[in-house]
């Protein structure tokens, strides 16, 4: 419930959909041979992992730097603490309360207008957006799956093109609003005539406010280190997967970490519980067995693959959190705040 005695629907679909897909995960599995699994586990990889899971999204800090860039030079370390504290927040809250948490921390430690620091999160969704269709696509012409799974790598394309088309609808739109504000909000405001006036003025004010903090760097030089920094951060992204890939003995060539590794994209856009729980198994399972690894095998890699992408990132997170003097009971009335 919320913090006005409401029930959630959208937390309660979410528990509802991770409790669906943890079931369908269970119901066949051999829990003896996946304690047997897990138990093979080489922690030297593990360790490895854990630091460059970390290393990964510490770097998003930097990309961030070039996109904030046009309003204010940011401190490294205001840029990393709002960074590491945002995916925490994302892992323990609903709804990715953390995307709101990143901006308004950053906003308060740098004196900034949230408006136009979470503006700046928008483009940096929409890079690593094309990142991943990157990704995608290379993975398309290099992956070798076993006989029989060409429906799958099919739906793949299918979705990989949905992605594409909804990325590019945004980007026009807000090209569209960024060189002609008015007339674009004024076609927004003719679709929202249905909604109550209230949600269509305030969809209205917000737009207005967000469109004017969008800023992009003016150096080509800023736009280098966005690009380096993409590849670098998906990069590290899927090395612990691959890592943790040879911690249980399945070898597979890297490439098939990039493949997983978009499964897993997909699986967090997913409505679900706090944590992803459920459905960033699934994705990692199942896409594993497109590869001809057992279930229980490719359970126990999904186990640790999930504790490795979230566990380490939240005790930071709440490291952070305290150097701030942030309490995490603020970050859950974000949710309140943002409705």
């Amino acid at each position: 419930m919320t913090s006005t005695g409401r029930v959630d629907i959208k937390f309660l679909i979410g528990m509802g959909i991770s409790f669906f897909f943890l079931v369908l995960l269970f119901r066949k599995i051999d829990v003896n041979q996946l304690i047997t699994v897990l138990k093979t586990l080489d922690y030297r990889y593990l360790a490895a992992a854990v630091i460059i899971s970390l290393v990964s999204i510490s770097s998003r800090a930097v990309r961030w730097h070039y996109l904030i860039l046009p309003q204010k030079r940011a401190r490294p370390r205001n840029l990393l603490a709002a960074t590491i504290i945002c995916y925490m927040a994302n892992n323990l809250l609903p709804a990715r309360l953390g995307e709101f948490a990143r901006a308004i921390v950053l906003a308060e430690k740098e004196n900034l207008a949230a408006s136009s620091v979470f503006a700046s999160l928008v483009i940096d969704r929409l890079f690593d957006g094309f990142s991943v269709l990157v990704i995608l696509v290379f993975t398309f012409f290099t992956v070798q799956l076993p006989p029989g799974m060409e429906k799958l790598q099919q739906g793949l394309v299918t979705g990989g093109y949905v992605t594409l088309t909804i990325y590019l609808a945004v980007i026009v739109f807000l090209v569209f609003l960024k060189h002609s504000t008015l007339r674009t909000i004024h076609i927004v405001g003719i679709i929202l005539k249905p909604f109550p006036k209230v949600v269509s003025e305030k969809a209205i004010t917000l737009l207005g406010s967000f469109i004017s903090g969008i800023q992009m760097p003016s150096k080509p030089g800023d736009y280098l280190a966005i690009l380096l920094s993409c590849i670098f951060i998906w990069g590290t992204a899927a090395l612990p997967i691959d890592l943790i890939l040879m911690a249980f003995d399945i070898h597979l060539p890297f490439t098939a970490s990039l493949f997983i590794l978009v499964f897993l994209v997909f699986a967090v856009m997913v409505p679900a519980s706090p944590g992803f729980i459920g459905t960033y198994h699934a994705a990692c399972m199942y896409g594993l067995m497109a590869f001809a690894v057992p279930k229980e095998q490719a359970l126990s890699v999904a186990i640790v693959v999930h504790a490795v992408a979230f566990f380490p990132i939240i005790f930071f997170g709440f490291y952070f959190l305290w150097r701030e003097k942030i309490s995490f009971s603020s970050l859950k009335s974000l949710g309140n705040n943002k409705e």
